[in-house]
């Protein structure tokens, strides 16, 4: 039986804080789940309970995306490990970290007296690192104080069958021989020989890209162009002399910058996360700021759940 749905892209926002966490908000974590794939996009201190709120089993994770190793981004590491290790994780775990950075995984295994341990697997990453037959993953340094990456998660062109065509052959739409035309095969029913092309259609791949820590650069645009979703951090606003200083000393971006960054390279939405502590108890001055330059913008909060 063939299933004409597609899968969704599910990301859920495990922290949205900045440097120092709030009440409401851990540092920066994103799970993305797609198909068998369970990827964790940086893992803050306090990640591991996060993702028990979230209802998530962290044994199921497959992949470990590192942006940059400043604390906040990594100092759930060790916990993360320790539990996958008491709960008897099975796999691999693969972790992926910029260019010169790989010896600080091993350092973070010195830092603890482990009770068991996992299977892991470092690499270093610049340019597309891993592939399926349904997306890849690409990675590309941005300009940071530490070496440091941005993530695209590029799901791939799918055939997909029309249903009004097949209406109007008369085929069945749980027929068997169907699944053949999404791998571009021509198929024979009732002995009428049927070109793939004509009851199929393409379907774009969606497009996520995650730029952290950051001053604009040249990089942005190759993460950020033609995304479905921009997940952009905004840690400052910059309609404040204070907030356009901070973050040209510690290279982050505004929520302005992010949103120019949205309208610029034809992102569909804009997500804000990375939220300074400043703006605890007003979070929608960032949104306001985005919104006067990008309509299509949210700014994330914790344990927020997007389908794409």
């Amino acid at each position: 039986m063939i299933i004409l749905k597609y899968m969704k892209i599910l990301l859920t926002f495990l922290g949205t804080s900045s440097a120092i966490p709030t009440k409401t908000r851990n540092h920066s974590s994103i799970f993305l789940k797609y198909k068998d794939e369970n990827i964790l996009i940086d893992c803050g201190e306090g990640t591991q309970r996060q993702i028990r709120i979230a209802g998530i089993n962290p044994c199921s994770i497959t992949r470990l995306l590192i942006t940059h190793f400043h604390g906040d981004h990594v100092f759930g590491l060790p916990g993360l490990f320790q539990t996958l290790a008491l709960n008897n994780y099975n796999k691999t775990l693969f972790i992926y970290v910029p260019k010169n950075t790989k010896k600080y995984i091993n350092e973070i295994f010195k830092t603890f007296v482990p009770v068991k341990k996992i299977k892991y697997e470092v690499r270093e990453v610049s340019g597309k690192f891993f592939e399926t037959k349904d997306f890849f993953l690409q990675a590309i340094p941005l300009d940071h104080d530490t070496s440091t990456n941005g993530y695209i998660f590029q799901e791939k062109d799918k055939l997909r069958i029309n249903k009004e065509k097949l209406k109007k052959l008369n085929i069945p739409e749980k027929t068997p021989e169907l699944a053949k035309l999404v791998q571009g095969k021509n198929i024979k029913i009732k002995n009428k020989l049927i070109n793939y092309k004509s009851l199929t259609y393409k379907q774009k791949g969606k497009k996520i890209s995650f730029i952290f820590d950051t001053k604009l650069c040249s990089n942005v645009k190759k993460l950020a162009e033609n995304s479905d979703l921009a997940v952009i951090e905004s840690t400052f606003l910059s309609n404040t002399d204070k907030g356009n200083d901070l973050s040209k000393e510690y290279k982050h971006l505004t929520a302005k910058q992010a949103a120019e960054i949205a309208k610029k390279n034809n992102i569909k939405q804009l997500i804000l996360t990375h939220i300074s502590q400043r703006y605890e108890k007003n979070p929608a001055l960032l949104l306001e700021e985005a919104k006067k330059v990008f309509k299509n913008t949210i700014i994330a909060n914790d344990f927020d759940r997007i389908e794409v």
